[in-house]
């Protein structure tokens, strides 16, 4: 494979970054755009003369000869996409969350399996650099993690132009759209499996959502850490604030800011080391590092991330969280079923071997 050729599926607030990132990137080809809505295609097609432009993935594959999809599509309504690529052969690459439940996203994994297709999941905070360097702190001197709290507030206006609308209409926003990130950053961070939620959602009088935009958590892990975790998009108050202060055995790393400002303490030290950080551009930099990674798996030098497989235990999370505040209990996790047929597989519908030659190798 000599260069990625790609079609991306989705031309909202979320594309224009992609599409920076896809013209940026050495070894990816933009081969085509595909969206339903009329003036998301004619907008695309003035920013990107060069670039064919579609109604849907099924009517591009028709007219080019794609290695690959990425879907930047909201998570509802994929199925169709999902299934033409594994019938064409096409690798996916999707935003997260790949679906708005624990089942439809299983069905999603379960097809992608069946058919051989790689699934990668566009978890894009791993690829942080403040991430990447609050993993690496706790194999230093600061030892082992053993509680944390995580605390996410922010007024996010969902009627702003350069934001996706459909969160606000959207069931527990908060959840599924953000916390998400977070739920996904603690078992990567952290290297550890979630084994208890207790949780509970709300929505303030001053809400624009129509669902809970509030959560509040107490995470534990198998190995025995514990986080409470606090996430709002209808925190009153315009600024932002972000706090991720995890308790070690010998002092504590501290992250104060989402895309950055890292530090760390011993337990006798009278000020906070600031740990450097490279540049970054927001949006761009961890992204094209996700895409660059996904290129390199599919040539088969490292192995693929952010699986499907992988994802649906960060999905279980937010789902653990919605059921417990439903209940008043805690619960497990792993323990939910992923199948919305109890005690079974989720269907899986194979397309035809002919139509699922691989391309990607």
């Amino acid at each position: 494979m000599t260069a990625l050729r790609l079609i991306i599926v989705g031309l909202g607030a979320r594309s224009k970054f992609w599409l920076r990132v896809i013209a940026d990137q050495p070894g990816v080809t933009l081969l085509a755009m595909a969206d339903p809505d009329r003036a998301a295609r004619d907008r695309a097609q003035s920013e990107w003369p060069g670039v064919p432009v579609f109604r849907s993935l099924a009517e591009a594959v028709q007219s080019v000869d794609a290695d690959a999809v990425l879907l930047s599509t909201p998570p509802s309504g994929r199925h169709d996409d999902i299934e033409t690529a594994c019938g064409a052969g096409l690798a996916i690459l999707a935003e997260k969350p790949l679906a708005n439940s624990v089942a439809e996203a299983a069905r999603f994994v379960e097809l992608c399996e069946a058919t051989d297709t790689p699934l990668m999941v566009g978890l894009n905070f791993r690829y942080l650099p403040v991430t990447i360097a609050l993993r690496e702190l706790f194999s230093g001197p600061l030892g082992r993690p053993s509680f944390a709290r995580f605390s996410y507030e922010r007024w996010r206006d969902g009627h702003l132009p350069h934001i996706n609308k459909y969160p606000l209409t959207m069931g527990q926003p908060m959840l599924w759209e953000q916390s998400i990130h977070h739920f996904d950053l603690m078992r990567y961070v952290y290297d550890s499996e979630p084994v208890e939620i207790f949780a509970k959602t709300f929505n303030p009088p001053w809400s624009m959502y129509a669902d809970d935009a509030n959560v509040s958590a107490l995470i534990t892990f198998d190995n025995g850490v514990i986080v409470n975790y606090q996430g709002t998009w209808a925190a009153n108050w315009t600024q932002p604030q972000f706090t991720w202060r995890s308790e070690c055995a010998n002092g504590i790393a501290f992250q104060r800011d989402q895309f950055g400002a890292l530090g760390y303490a011993l337990r006798d030290d009278q000020s906070v080391t600031d740990v450097p950080l490279p540049d970054y551009r927001q949006w761009i930099d961890d992204a094209a590092l996700l895409l660059r990674r996904f290129v390199l798996a599919l040539k088969g030098e490292i192995a693929l991330e952010c699986t499907g497989r992988d994802h649906l235990k960060s999905l279980q999370m937010v789902q653990a969280s919605i059921i417990s505040s439903q209940r008043g209990e805690a619960i497990d996790p792993a323990g939910l079923e992923l199948s919305s047929q109890k005690g079974g597989r989720p269907e899986v519908l194979v397309p035809p071997a002919t139509q699922r030659t691989s391309k990607w190798q």
